[in-house]
């Protein structure tokens, strides 16, 4: 029985049952667990870089001054660049996604299990991009967004929202497949592989696929959203 409960609890990545607020089935698991560690770490360092701005000097930039007007200045750019000056707006939300992306990405070269290695944490933040699309393009196109779902002719419904629905499913599986086949092959060095491929070679990978791609996935889960945003926003 023990042996069984403790098979479970693996399974299970040391979730636990609890009640909270009348709730009956409720899981605080690892993944949320270390999306709230994640998350209380953005705001810890917000929180000092703003403590600190009091310290910098608008007319000579030095040190970490200068890295972060350098980050926000090069973000607001790229922003500005795919959205336009009229809705650079968006650039304080893609801001929070793209870092909270990047950190859950890299969380694994200090030991924590990667957020976005589960696929319900990725497909949260496609559907906010997908609520984001819709709700931006009826609240800005109003009537016309609707008839766009007719266009060019009335039989191409159905095909017209698969297509609305398919940027929300590769969104989520685009970055989500990165991150667990890179574990699933740093795991595989790591336990079957011969003992010389274990010295240097595990360190490539986790640089390929911990540095590199959390990097670039998150980098392109922003850029893309930003994409279909814009696509459904007038001039």
């Amino acid at each position: 029985m023990g042996g069984e409960s403790a098979s479970v609890s693996d399974q299970l990545s040391i979730a636990f049952y609890g009640y909270l607020f009348g709730f009956q089935n409720l899981w605080f698991t690892e993944t949320l667990r270390n999306t709230w560690i994640i998350g209380g770490f953005m705001i810890l360092l917000s929180v000092l870089l703003r403590l600190n701005m009091k310290k910098w000097n608008p007319d000579k930039p030095t040190g970490v001054q200068n890295v972060v007007e350098a980050v926000v200045d090069a973000f607001h750019g790229y922003v500005k660049s795919i959205m336009g000056e009229k809705y650079t707006f968006f650039g304080n939300y893609f801001f929070t996604v793209f870092f909270l992306l990047l950190f859950s990405n890299l969380a694994g070269l200090v030991l924590l299990r990667n957020p976005t290695a589960d696929i319900t944490f990725t497909f949260a933040f496609s559907i906010l991009t997908f609520m984001a699309i819709h709700g931006f393009g009826m609240i800005k196109s109003k009537g016309k967004y609707f008839k766009s779902f007719l266009e060019p002719h009335p039989v191409m419904l159905p095909l017209n929202l698969i297509g609305e629905i398919a940027p929300v499913i590769s969104l989520a599986m685009r970055i989500f497949g990165v991150v667990v086949g890179g574990f699933i092959i740093s795991v595989l060095l790591y336990n079957v592989a011969p003992w010389p491929l274990r010295l240097g070679f595990p360190i490539i990978v986790h640089g390929y696929f911990d540095i590199f791609g959390g990097v670039l996935h998150a980098f392109l889960f922003l850029t893309l959203s930003m994409v279909f945003i814009r696509g459904k926003l007038p001039d």
